[in-house]
């Protein structure tokens, strides 16, 4: 295989690429002016006959670089499938078949037809039988035809294999090499992927004839015009709040929310409706003719918010998408590339937004290192912003509601009622109008509630250093309250301390108990039983500019109240037994983490 690599040089025009004045008349009216580095690479290749391999990742263009120079080669006189392209998901196969058909545009008596599952089969038959020049497909539905004989290749003339190492890890590799095996031997492939583990490998050593390789070199994995930030966050229940908050406050276009299971998409998107988003969900269990709606409505502006699973936003380019939100982290960086590539696309801007567990630092720390690019940590909007927002809004609905519509029915309506009741102002009037229509929901959220509980602001003299109680989800776990040495003075919020504890002791923010936050201190109830190293770390831990110099509160040799029963320990820092293998056993234990698939299981952390 010989390589070519892109060193971005000046960028040349599609007119110098060998394309006919027909495909170049459709790029002109469409406002293409420049090929990228993918397209430049394999346009040429492509129309000189050369199987090629592509290496780029998502938004790159590389639709464009297969599409333009193979539809150049189809004889519209044959109407039989002279171009296959094997796509990973439905989704990707329609928009791939869209943007075919654009460029198609100036080729009369041009058809292409996509073919994917869950589709009726009398759908796609009719077109077959009529005759279509290229079949866009994913590879289970291609197979079924081949074998009913209704999709004949004897005329193929090209092969595109799209997001290859997508379909290895979909378990379609078997699939690939079986229509592989059944495309005509005087062919041109060309294989897009933007790794290349060894099965895809093996399978262009088979099936492709001494492939030249474009591989794009990019500073970064992901597009510059993306802009990425993380935040931490702890259990379900947090991460709604902290999307609640996001969304309450940041101005957005339209945004898409990408969760591990089908499951978490309907009942988040669900909670998102019923907090007055427009929301919907997408996933592999919907019906095909219900997520073709969703999509054309999300692309139309009817839907706002679209949360998804990785596979079923496969594919999907919406220009108006201007947000993703990772609210669950992906299983790889690959992953994490392809989900914020929704956005940001073709020059344009957009905003990733990541939520990380404790316990996901590592894969934070992994997607940074292989994108090449630091993910800015971010702090939730505060009660105080919030509320602002609100009240901005609610004082642009009364203009919006005077400018636009009649009201002569209620102003005579409450005409009426201020002649009947004089001593009421008019303002109260308006008021209880406003209570009316906000129903029981409270327009303002509480200035003492905190993001994640506990942001008492109580006087110095009412802390009591007593015995801390035991978690509430975790009744059987120990705790102890520690003092720390920032507060309300240092503009100290508990999602910054919080935060820092869980990072810096690898703790996951369920078994972080009570913060209380004064005005020259703080105090925390912490799992007793905690390591001397992790102990030391706390000590120096900086939070707001200032060291946490964690000291404990509680009594020494003090009676605890344990999951129901009295048991007696020591709470000084001698609990650490001077036997060297117990210490060792004891930060085993603290560490440990729950071998459960489920991330959110109540199994203890933390045993004695």
């Amino acid at each position: 295989m010989s390589e070519n690599k892109s060193d971005h040089k000046s960028p040349s025009k599609f007119e110098c690429l060998g394309l006919s004045n027909t495909i170049l008349k459709v790029l002109d009216s469409i406002g293409y002016e420049t090929p990228s580095p993918i397209q430049e690479q394999c346009i040429t290749l492509l129309l000189n006959g050369e199987d090629i391999i592509g290496q780029a990742q998502t938004g790159t263009g590389k639709t464009a670089a297969f599409a333009l120079p193979l539809l150049d080669k189809i004889d519209l006189n044959i109407k039989a499938p002279q171009l296959l392209i094997l796509t990973p998901t439905r989704e990707l196969a329609i928009q791939v078949s869209e943007a075919v058909q654009t460029y198609a545009r100036g080729m009369k008596g041009f058809h292409v037809l996509p073919i994917y599952g869950g589709q009726s089969y009398d759908i796609q038959l009719r077109p077959l039988k009529r005759g279509v020049h290229a079949i866009v497909g994913t590879p289970g539905r291609v197979m079924d035809h081949i074998k009913k004989g209704t999709l004949k290749l004897d005329k193929l003339k090209s092969f595109v294999l799209d997001e290859a190492d997508e379909m290895l890890k979909m378990g379609f590799i078997d699939d690939i090499k079986w229509v592989m095996q059944r495309i005509p031997e005087q062919r041109q492939i060309a294989l897009f992927s933007a790794t290349m583990p060894n099965i895809i490998k093996k399978v262009a050593e088979q099936f492709l004839n001494q492939p030249k390789i474009v591989k794009i070199k990019t500073k970064t994995e992901t597009a510059t015009t993306i802009t990425q930030k993380y935040c931490m966050v702890g259990g379900l229940s947090q991460k709604l709040d902290a999307l609640t908050r996001i969304l309450e406050v940041t101005t957005f276009d339209a945004m898409i929310i990408f969760v591990r299971t089908k499951t978490l998409t309907v009942e988040l998107a669900e909670k998102l409706s019923a907090r007055g988003f427009s929301a919907e969900a997408i996933n592999g269990d919907i019906q095909q003719n219900q997520r073709e709606r969703i999509i054309t409505d999300y692309k139309k502006g009817k839907i706002d918010i679209l949360i998804a699973t990785d596979v079923a936003a496969r594919g999907l380019d919406v220009e108006r998408i201007s947000h993703v939100v990772n609210y669950d982290i992906p299983q790889d960086a690959e992953s994490y590339v392809h989900r914020i590539g929704r956005t940001g696309r073709a020059g344009r801007k957009g905003d990733a937004i990541l939520f990380v567990s404790s316990r996901e630092r590592r894969m934070l720390s992994t997607i940074e290192r292989i994108t090449r690019q630091k993910i800015t940590p971010i702090e939730l909007p505060s009660a105080k912003i919030i509320n602002a927002k609100r009240i901005e809004i609610f004082k642009q609905n009364i203009a919006q509601t005077i400018n636009n519509q009649n009201l002569s029915i209620f102003e005579k309506l409450v005409s009426e009622f201020q002649q009947e009741n004089s001593e009421i102002e008019t303002s109260k009037i308006s008021a209880a109008l406003a209570f009316i229509a906000q129903g029981n929901e409270p327009l303002l959220l509480s200035e003492k509630e905190s993001n994640f509980g506990g942001n008492r602001t109580l006087k110095e003299e009412k802390i009591i250093p007593t015995k801390a109680d035991p978690l509430k989800d975790f009744p059987k776990i120990p705790m102890c309250r520690y003092k720390i040495e920032v507060g309300n003075n240092n503009n100290v919020k508990p999602g910054n301390i919080l935060g820092a504890i869980a990072n810096k002791a690898d703790m996951d923010s369920e078994y972080i108990g009570s913060i209380q936050i004064f005005d020259h201190f703080s105090t925390i109830d912490l799992p007793d039983e905690m390591p001397s190293e992790v102990f030391k770390v706390l000590k120096k831990t900086v939070v707001c500019g200032k060291r946490l110099n964690i000291v404990e509160l509680t009594e020494k040799n003090n009676k605890a109240t344990i999951g129901g029963r009295v048991e007696k320990r020591n709470f000084g820092r001698g609990k650490f037994s001077k036997d060297k293998n117990n210490n060792q056993r004891r930060s085993k234990n603290y560490h440990s983490k729950s071998k459960r698939d489920d991330k959110y299981s109540r199994k203890p952390k933390f045993s004695r």
